[in-house]
């Protein structure tokens, strides 16, 4: 079989393109390449609600157990919280079972390394070709096999870290929380609760394929909706695995990644603590962020889509905070990946501290007008190749002359071309995504 790392770990239909013999082989390899010479080696293994986890979960700990290397269950949890318990408790690696914000029948695998971080290309490109090919050498017998145990406090160990990157009250807050019936549904409400908030949690009672479905970051409405039932101060919207965050005021206007980093890099910039006074998005990022950030003198470095690079550059360049327009936004003073439940917590404590609305914080940007659509297709490959897509794009972009821009490029985790053209002139930028999108569909036909 062939495995090949994403820009987010391996990800497909689960017990189709993800089966539990990949399962089985990535998590031998992974475990092989980790453990190098530690003489008591351990993983952590995380997921999210999907039905499909506890059959990747159990294909996962028989590949790492074979490989010589203890296992330690902390059944649902966020990403984030595999993440910290991995560089917390000294382990050589932490995995993830979770395909974040994609459909329910959808399920990924990811790794951390010891450090806590998501891991490098090359080292991902070792375990894909191990698993691969199946090539293990001696593997051990005996005494030698690795053992799986229960991590019955990883919850609560993470409640606690969470707790302890903020010091404000959050009494006289009310709060709703969209858990998006993922791995957000029990900590989410927990920590706001631990924090004085009233909160109103819905989308909180997984079954194993509601994930996402209709709720969560990825689709807001109801939530935006319940703020405004329930008379909330704001509202909180998580996905499936819990990395990303947005935010809706009390009017039930959605307050979306790229307001969220303005709202906390000048917040960081007027406590001292914006490393580098810089903060890393991505290109998608609105230029209304680039503006609000450049007014108040604020350096903004600019990326490829994905947090893996938003991340790179942060290291790179000394810069401790970034993110991207989805939500997904690093805080690498307090954890090493992007963690929605922290990110909320961040701006929660500007609302509280500021006595400020969520809604007059986030009026510091000033969005401009950005369509997106999401085109799905056969082969990605093949569209962002075509000559005929490239040379409609040049046009398109020379009849923006410089009043806009137009970004297309393929999703790194599932089968889309995204469109999108962000401007001054709603109904000119209409007429371009439309007009790319007829194309794309007609170059699959």
């Amino acid at each position: 079989m062939e495995i090949k790392f994403g820009t987010d770990g391996i990800r497909g239909v689960a017990n189709a393109d993800l089966t539990p013999e990949m399962a089985l082989a990535v998590g031998r390899a992974a475990a092989l390449v980790l453990k190098r010479g530690d003489r008591a080696p351990r993983m952590v293994i995380g997921r999210d609600t999907r039905l499909s986890g506890q059959m990747l979960e159990a294909a996962l700990v028989a590949g790492i157990c074979s490989a010589g290397v203890d296992v330690l269950l902390a059944g649902v949890l966020p990403t984030p919280a595999v993440a910290y318990l991995t560089r917390e408790l000294g382990l050589q690696g932490g995995v993830v079972i979770s395909a974040s914000h994609n459909p329910a029948p959808d399920n990924g695998i990811k790794f951390f390394g010891p450090s806590g971080y998501k891991l490098p290309d090359e080292v991902e490109e070792e375990i894909a070709r191990m698993a691969s090919r199946g090539t293990w050498g001696d593997l051990p017998t005996g005494g030698q096999l690795g053992r799986s145990y229960q991590l019955p406090d990883a919850m609560e160990k993470y409640i606690s870290f969470l707790l302890s990157t903020v010091d404000v009250s959050l009494e006289g807050m009310k709060i709703v929380v969209d858990c998006a019936h993922g791995a957000a549904s029990e900590v989410a409400p927990a920590v706001l609760r631990r924090l004085g908030a009233e909160v109103v949690a819905i989308n909180n009672r997984p079954d194993g394929c509601n994930i996402n479905v209709g709720c969560g970051s990825t689709h807001p409405a109801m939530l935006q909706q319940a703020v405004k039932e329930h008379a909330a101060d704001l509202g909180l919207a998580h996905d499936g695995d819990a990395d990303r965050v947005l935010a809706v005021d009390h009017n039930g206007q959605l307050v979306d990644g790229d307001q969220i980093m303005v709202i906390c890099a000048r917040d960081l910039q007027q406590r001292g603590r914006l490393s580098r006074n810089t903060a890393v998005v991505t290109v998608m990022s609105n230029l209304g962020l680039h503006l609000a950030l450049q007014k108040c003198g604020i350096n903004v470095l600019q990326t490829k889509v994905g947090d893996r690079y938003v991340l790179e550059e942060c290291l790179k360049s000394g810069a401790v905070f970034g993110g991207e327009q989805s939500g997904h936004i690093l805080f690498l003073e307090h954890n090493t990946t992007g963690d929605g439940i922290l990110t909320a917590l961040q701006l929660l404590a500007v609302v509280k501290k500021s006595g400020r609305p969520l809604a007059e914080l986030a009026g510091q940007m000033q969005r401009l007008p950005q369509l997106l659509v999401n085109q799905k297709v056969k082969d990605k490959d093949l569209v962002m190749n075509s000559p005929e897509l490239l040379a409609a794009i040049r046009r398109l972009e020379k009849k923006l002359a410089g009043r806009g821009r137009i970004l297309v490029r393929p999703s790194g985790t599932e089968p889309l071309v995204r469109v999108m053209a962000e401007g001054q002139d709603e109904g000119e930028l209409q007429h371009i995504v439309d007009e790319l999108v007829q194309l794309i569909r007609h170059l699959e036909s």
